[in-house]
């Protein structure tokens, strides 16, 4: 299952079965396997925080993407996050702009 699988038929499914479905996604894919549990919390808040939007039709732009990671830059020692959990969280929201 990828990001993109869970985002298909966003339009069609519930708030609780994407949710079900993105922590499904982030909890057994081994893409995000270095991100720790800690981490893992995170990036679903921030793909709960939206979801709905996604849901009714709106991309998230590229300027909250670049502010999300720059808050996440910012804290990024306080939050013990690396350069490759960074990475697989910009993926993330990224993915959330199509």
């Amino acid at each position: 299952m990828d990001i993109k699988d869970v985002l298909k038929n966003i339009k069609a499914t519930t708030s609780y079965q994407v949710e079900q479905k993105l922590d499904h996604l982030v909890r057994t894919s081994p893409h995000f396997n270095n991100l720790s549990e800690t981490n893992k919390d995170l990036v679903l808040d921030l793909m709960k925080e939206y979801k709905d939007h996604i849901r009714r039709g709106i991309p998230i732009s590229a300027l909250k993407v670049r502010e999300e990671m720059y808050h996440l830059y910012q804290n990024r020692l306080k939050l013990k996050l690396t350069k490759n959990d960074l990475d697989d969280i910009r993926e993330i929201l990224n993915a959330f702009r199509s």
